[in-house]
């Protein structure tokens, strides 16, 4: 492109005009309904709390009240009868009153001493003893000397959750060294994990589940069951863990029965040492269903939990104080304190609103599923669960796909026959030989029951899975099979070999 073209080019590019454009934009108070749908039942109730605190013209209790809301128009036309004489009685009316805090300001109660560039260090404090020190304490009785109990400690501190040595030896002797200066070898380290690995509990400090398991069967009493389990660990490892139980038959020159018994040993250990003491870092949560789905005499009843329709209201003091600030609204203190309570009471009532609409979505959208799977909820029966997807129910109560999703996330329903995540009644469909469409759960509940009930000497492979649907009118590929047996958490058939 010549440089003379180079202006009538910047013209086309800058040109102005102006457009129509749709643009869908969710108003803030649907997004605050599309929030609370996600919300499950247990943390409604700190959403509910959290909004009570934030807004102080919000309150718990049923309204008997049936008075709405005014608005600022309502609010001033009611107080237009006002007198003069009232009006004059109000001169001398001062906000500041009401939002004067009488407290002292904090920053005239402290002293800060410090530069602003100086750092504030503070030592935290913890409670309870840790794995480590716990180790270290078993560590200072045991008679070594100190060199050794040094490189110990080290090693301690490298261990992770599980009580392993994951690191290298190598690894570790360089660290020491350039950090510590701290100067020893591979064998030092050997010595002190030595010492590491004789602490309680038994199979800590090790650096596999081999190990870890071979010290926990060394520390046991001596058996005819334990010496075994020790040289199918010590020898026989790999053969162990696929399950390879002729090869380990052929080459102890034992019975059956010796390697059951060994086998029964070997599964009793810990994998995890470290986790024997120290607690969980995942606390327990209740589950709370969000809805009751009862069989009584060949009626289903839908009830929502009560815990999903708290009793809210609007505070009367509010509405009452919007009416006074109204009759003054000329005064700048007056506008300013009414423009304030006029947000605080319609964010109660939008949110009293988005509660309500949550309620009412949860019900209509939990009758849909309740419909839609009647025979489950009858009977309790899997292979009578239809296929059902998101789109199936939203088009059945005229709702939004991502809202019906909303609503099953996180959601439970209890029924005669357990409670159950809404997510649960989802699945995808195929067709029988019938020409009939059934569920994918019911698939998996007869992959489940067959696998159950298998022969443990010889499990059934994927292809003789297969071979058992098609038998019972199920036409699908074994990979399919294999898909749906991965999803049950159910391994391969060697895997699943029992002696």
């Amino acid at each position: 492109m010549g440089l003379h073209h180079l202006p009538y080019f910047w013209s086309r590019m800058l040109k102005q005009g102006l457009f129509q454009k749709l643009q869908q934009k969710l108003s803030p108070q649907q997004i605050q309904l599309m929030k609370l749908l996600q919300v499950p039942t247990a943390e409604l109730e700190q959403r509910v709390k959290q909004e009570i605190e934030e807004n102080p013209a919000l309150e718990e209790g049923e309204d008997h009240d049936e008075e709405d809301v005014p608005t600022e128009d309502q609010a001033i036309a009611e107080n237009e009868d006002v007198g003069e004489n009232e009006e004059n009685e109000r001169d001398d009316f001062d906000l500041s009153d009401y939002f004067q805090d009488d407290d002292t300001p904090d920053y005239k109660l402290s002293v800060q001493n410090s530069g602003p560039d100086e750092e504030e260090r503070e030592i935290p404090l913890s409670g309870g003893t840790s794995f480590q020190d716990n180790l270290k304490a078993q560590l200072s009785l045991r008679d070594i000397d100190e060199r050794t109990e040094l490189l110990a400690e080290n090693l301690i501190g490298n261990l992770d959750e599980d009580g392993y040595l994951r690191r290298e030896l190598d690894a570790i002797v360089n660290d020491l060294a350039f950090t510590q200066n701290v100067l020893c070898d591979k064998a030092d380290l050997e010595k002190a994990l030595r010492e590491v690995q004789a602490l309680d509990p038994a199979g800590v400090g090790a650096r596999d589940l081999r190990e870890c398991l071979l010290i926990q069967v060394e520390r046991m009493p001596h058996s005819l069951e334990q010496r075994i389990a020790q040289e199918i660990l010590d020898k026989h490892f790999e053969a162990f863990s696929k399950k390879h139980y002729d090869r380990i038959l052929e080459k102890l020159e034992i019975d059956e029965d010796a390697l059951k018994e060994a086998i029964d040993l070997i599964v009793r250990l810990n994998p995890k040492p470290g986790n024997t003491m120290r607690e969980t870092d995942k606390p327990s949560q209740e589950i709370i269903p969000d809805f009751a789905v009862m069989a009584i005499d060949g009626q289903l009843e839908l009830s929502l939990n009560g815990r999903n329709a708290p009793e809210l209201r609007v505070s009367r003091a509010y509405r009452d104080m919007m009416k006074e600030y109204a009759r003054n609204k000329k005064d700048k203190d007056q506008r300013e304190a009414l423009q304030f309570i006029k947000q605080k009471l319609d964010s109660a009532k939008w949110f009293i609103d988005a509660i309500k609409q949550r309620q009412n979505t949860l019900l209509v959208t939990m009758e849909a599923i309740m419909e839609h799977q009647r025979e489950f909820f009858l009977t309790g029966d899997e292979t009578k669960l239809k296929p059902m997807i998101l789109k199936d129910i939203a088009e059945r109560v005229g709702l939004d796909i991502s809202t019906i999703s909303r609503v099953a996330n996180s959601k439970y329903v209890q029924t005669n026959y357990g409670t159950f995540l809404l997510k649960f009644f989802f699945s995808e469909s195929l067709t029988n030989e019938a020409g009939e469409e059934v569920s994918t759960r019911e698939v998996k509940k007869i992959l489940k029951d067959a696998i159950e009930a298998e022969e443990k000497r010889k499990p059934l492979t994927d292809d003789e899975l297969t071979a058992l649907l098609k038998g019972k009118g199920y036409n699908i590929a074994r990979r399919t099979v294999a898909k749906y047996r991965e999803q049950l958490n159910i391994p391969v058939a060697r895997l699943r070999k029992e002696l």
